[in-house]
Parts: C-alpha cells; structure tokens; sequence
C-alpha cells in the first residue's frame, strides 16, 4: 500500500564519543548532499556513545536546513516532561527541525543498573503510552496544569509548554504485536531497522499497525512508515547489496507497495552517504513517475504486438524428479487482440521479467560453484559462502537462522506479491483467481526445494553426502524454480499492464 507520504531520506550515525568532530561532520555532509534528516540511537548508560540530545543540539547549531531527531530516545531513563520541553526547547531555537524518535527502552536490565526503574517489557509499553500522552499535553499550549494519573507516571498540575515550532511527530520503534498495536493507535511514525524486521516481514507488522489505527478512529495513512536501512554498493544482489539501480529498484518497490516513506541509511561512511544521496534522487524520480501514471512518450503498442516478451521454461530437464504438475497449471483470460498498451503500462511487466532474469543468473552462478568444487578448483567452504549470498534462496521463505542477515532482494519480491500485488490482481480480475492461487502454491513447492539444496550441501560438507547429492539437488532447483518463473511471466505480463500495481 502507497500511503502518498513525500520521500525523505537521512542518516543514521554512530554518536561514537571517541570521534566528535567526526560524527559532526558526517552529519554535515548529511545536509551538504541534500538529504533530510540527520539521526542518533540514545543508550545513555553507555558510555562510549555520546549524550544524544547534547549532540543533537550542536548538530542543529551546525547545520541550517536537515532536521533532527533521536533514533529512538530511551524514555525510561529521560522522564516525559523533560523530554518534551527538551524537543521543544530546541524545535523553537532551530524554527522546526526536530522530530522525536521514541522507544520503550529495550534493553530493560541495563537501565535498571542506571538508576531506572526496573520493569518488565508489559510495563514499558504501558509507560510509553502513558509518556506519549503527557508529551502531547506538553506542548498544546492553554488550559490548565496538566493532571494526568498513570501506573508508570503521574503529572499533577504541570505547566504546559513551551510549544514547539511545529507539530513534531513521535515516530514509534516497534516490533512485536503490542508495540506495533500501540504505534497505530497513536504514534506518527513507525520506525523499525531492517536488521531486526526484514523486507519480507513489513507486510505482516503494517497490517497490525493499520488494524490497530482503524480500531482506534485514525486513517492508517496517519503513521508514516519510516526504515532504517544498511546495505552495500557492491555484492551479487540481495536487499541492497549491489548497484545504485539495484537500491533505486528495492526501496521504489517498498514505497509503492509497503507504504514505506523514509528511508534512513545506517552508515558512518562518507562514500555511501554521498550514493544514497543520488539513490534518493532516483527513488524520487521512479515513485514520482509511478504515482503520476507515467508520460507517454511513444504511441500506444496494441496486445498483437505486446512488445514484453515472456522467456520461455529450458527445452531440456536436468532431473528426472518432477514437482509441478505444469498441464494442470490454470491460464488466465485471453488478451483482447485489439487493446492498446502505453510503454508505462509495459513497464511492470517487463521489471518482473528483469527481477526473474536476475534471478536465473544467480541459479547459473550456482551451478558453476557447484562443477568447480567437483573439478577440485574451489573449496567446499568458500562455495558454501557464495551461495549463501545468492539472492534466489530468499523467495519469501526463511531457511535458518544463519539466513536472517544476509540478501533478501528476491525474499522482498515474492512477499510483496503476496501481500500487496496478488490480492490487487484477484480483486481486479477475478479470472485470475486460480492463476494467483496455483503461483503461491508453487511457491511452497519451491521452498521446500530449497532447503533441498542447503542440506545437500551441508551433507556434501561435513562428509555425509557427496557431489552427486549436491548436483541432484540444483538439477531440481533448476526445473522447478525456472519453470515457475516462465509460468508467472505468461500469465502475469499481459495482466500487469491491463490492470497495472498498488
């Protein structure tokens, strides 16, 4: 879902007290490269992190145009009323530019051993809400003290102000169903870190978020849904591991179809900040384009002549096991011969065409790693790290733990067709229906191939299994996830530019 937000995009540095002049720095170069927003994390029991809030105010003093904004504060060990005048104290010295990014403090024993209070997670979430509240009556100004009686914190008869100089938003960091459940209740922000909530779980934890909003009388569109992102210029793909235009393609696919609307880069390193910057003016320019319906800058191309090419399943099977039934797979309906399609309209089918091309040059690369640890020129170990980088083991399936931290590109495709692309194509033409459902079955299927692979290689390496085993197990990948891919662009392509994406 596209929940309309304009972009913004930002830092997130390390506020490292052996380096202050550095840090600062950085968050400079934030503004001098034309991004938005400069962020902080607050763990004021650790020492070796500088005080967020006196740093965020010499970085407001040192620059002129980038807003601000703690990433997230650790409320238990700041009392609510302090941190609201602090906010506002500062959004009024800097005419507007501080945001409050706002946790309930995770890390519940560390704060305990500074002088906190001591509570269990249920209670900080309880603390958090009470908190918001008595923020917010901080900075309306008029009537009178604020009396506000809580489990955690009670406010009898404080005085209001001062307001700051614009609305500032609280953006929520949260992860579980009640945190989530509490940022679309009252949050204006939803903050996570995609090292903790992966591409391929933002579908499951927004739609807790926009229940929660609904339930609580509030257009979900209300929580701006905000990402920390860390990643890599280079790598073989994965969730942003690799080129500008892979990072322009992934973060263009959130904003349309996960609502996301800042994109916050997790890095300390002058030469990334200095690429996200043009990744943000790309992402702009692709989600302006896409929300605009596109410019037409060449005469319409009739169905007869459909110009995106569906690439056909391999001529020849690698492996006599067989798991797709493909004469039972449903088509959908017939195009109309005489319908007329922009080159904007093309466009979604052929990007899916592009992600499934990428994908079949990964299962190449596998298949190579695996013949050159047969001829002895690779060692099995360093094989195994290789694939452990290939994007095609990430469609929408999780396979161990150790595979929570690394490529997610393909993983981010297939869920967002599950959560956003495919329930758009069932309501908008039901004879897609059957064609829909057998593509998430295949999914499965595939999944459990898979997970074939890994334990064949697993098996090949610690001596249980062989090379043999190994080639068995890609052969099947091969015919099962390539015929899937053929099968998906023929019966989606056509669909893709008559009824278009979210």
């Amino acid at each position: 879902m596209d929940y309309g937000h304009e972009l913004v995009f930002g830092t997130f540095l390390t506020p490292a007290v052996e380096t202050p002049d550095r840090v600062i720095a950085l968050a400079q170069l934030t503004e001098q490269v034309g991004l938005d927003l400069v962020t902080f994390q607050d763990h004021p029991y650790q020492p070796r992190l500088m005080d967020a809030w006196t740093l965020l105010s010499v970085v407001a003093a040192q620059t002129s145009r980038v807003k601000v904004s703690t990433n997230v504060a650790n409320l238990p060990l700041r009392h609510p009323v302090v941190v609201a005048r602090s906010v506002a104290t500062l959004d009024l010295i800097t005419g507007g530019r501080v945001e409050l990014g706002l946790g309930a403090g995770g890390f519940l024993d560390a704060v305990a051993a500074n002088g906190g209070p001591r509570l269990t997670t249920g209670q900080s979430i309880t603390a958090l809400e009470e908190a918001i509240a008595i923020m917010r009556e901080v900075w309306t100004p008029g009537g009178g003290g604020i009396r506000l009686a809580g489990k955690h914190y009670t406010v009898a008869g404080a005085k209001r102000g001062p307001a700051p100089a614009h609305d500032v938003s609280i953006w929520v960091g949260a992860y579980k169903p009640r945190m989530l459940a509490l940022t679309g209740r009252l949050a204006d922000g939803w903050l996570p870190s995609s090292g903790y909530a992966g591409p391929d779980q933002l579908a499951a934890m927004n739609k807790i978020i926009d229940e929660a909003a609904v339930e609580a009388g509030r257009d979900p569109s209300a929580v701006r849904r905000l990402y920390n992102v860390s990643g890599r210029f280079s790598g073989r793909g994965g969730f942003l591991q690799g080129s500008e235009e892979l990072w322009i393609d992934q973060l263009t696919e959130l904003t349309l179809g996960e609502g996301i609307s800042t994109y916050i880069l997790a890095s300390d390193d002058p030469d990334d900040i200095r690429r996200f910057a043009e990744v943000a003016a790309g992402v702009r320019e692709a989600v302006s384009v896409a929300r605009s319906g596109g410019p037409v800058t060449t005469a319409p191309v009739p169905a007869a002549g459909f110009g995106v090419v569906p690439t056909p399943p391999p001529a020849v099977r690698r492996s006599a096991v067989q798991l797709l039934d493909e004469s039972a797979r449903p088509t959908g309906p017939v195009p109309d011969p005489s319908r007329t399609y922009t080159p904007y309209q093309l466009q979604s089918g052929q990007h899916l065409i592009d992600v499934h091309d990428h994908l079949r040059a990964e299962l190449d690369q596998v298949r190579d790693l695996v013949e050159q640890v047969a001829a002895g020129t690779l060692g099995v170990g360093a094989a195994r790290s290789h694939i452990n980088t290939m994007t095609m083991r990430q469609n929408n399936w999780t396979l161990g733990t150790y595979c929570e931290s690394y490529c997610r590109l393909v993983t981010t495709h297939h869920s967002l067709e599950d959560a956003s692309l495919f329930p758009h194509l069932r309501r908008a033409d039901p004879a897609l229906v059957p064609v829909v459902d057998r593509l998430q079955e295949e999914h499965k299927i595939i999944h459990d191939v898979l997970e074939g692979v890994d334990k064949a290689l697993v098996a090949l390496v610690d001596g249980s299994g062989d090379i043999d085993g190994l080639r068995a197990a890609v052969d099947l990948l091969d015919d099962t996830l390539l015929s899937h891919l053929s099968y998906e662009e023929r019966e989606l392509v056509e669909p893709l530019a008559r009824l278009g994406v979210l």
